[in-house]
């Protein structure tokens, strides 16, 4: 299995390069494309948004919508596939959002990671480059993710970060 980290802030073009990374893959293995998309639609904004990013990405994907259980998600893909997660930072989001175990969650996550069977590019938010947030929430929110992304990196084949669309090779 090959993991991907993919960081960038908003609108950097992270979420493409991560399609058009698992697209190229899944054409030289002959292998079927699985989004597992973590964004839920709680307004009509952001059902828009899903709505958009479906019809851009097109018939070739599947999307799998996994706002919680990303480990177990994780654990289902099949050999077969090639798989982008997009994106962490929401995911962490929802965990919060619904007062679940963290902690828990982001382990169950690690220990699936070390056994997936297919090539997986992983999307998050990097957060931790402005400045420290005023309250409490954000700044759990801030550490969490940092954590998670460097535990992730150090499992990951490969880390890039995108800024204004354009990729640096971090590992």
């Amino acid at each position: 299995m090959a993991l991907t980290l993919v960081l960038g802030g908003a609108r950097s073009g992270k979420s493409t390069y991560a399609l058009e990374a698992a697209q190229i893959n899944a054409r030289a293995r002959g292998a079927k494309l699985v989004m597992l998309a973590t964004a839920e639609a709680l307004d009509d904004d952001m059902k828009d948004r899903i709505a958009r990013h479906k019809a851009e990405r097109g018939p070739d994907w599947e999307t799998i919508e996994v706002s919680l259980d990303l480990g177990g998600a994780v654990g289902r893909l099949q050999p077969d596939t090639v798989a982008v997660v997009d994106c962490l930072t929401l995911w962490v989001s929802n965990l919060m959002m619904k007062d679940q175990d963290i902690e828990a969650a982001g382990a169950a996550l690690l220990e699936t990671l070390a056994h997936c069977r297919c090539p997986l590019w992983m999307v998050s938010n990097e957060v931790g480059l402005g400045v420290v947030p005023d309250n409490a929430l954000a700044r759990r929110f801030r550490d969490v993710c940092g954590r998670l992304h460097r535990q992730i990196a150090a499992q990951a084949e490969h880390v890039v970060m995108l800024v204004a669309g354009l990729p640096l090779a971090l590992k």
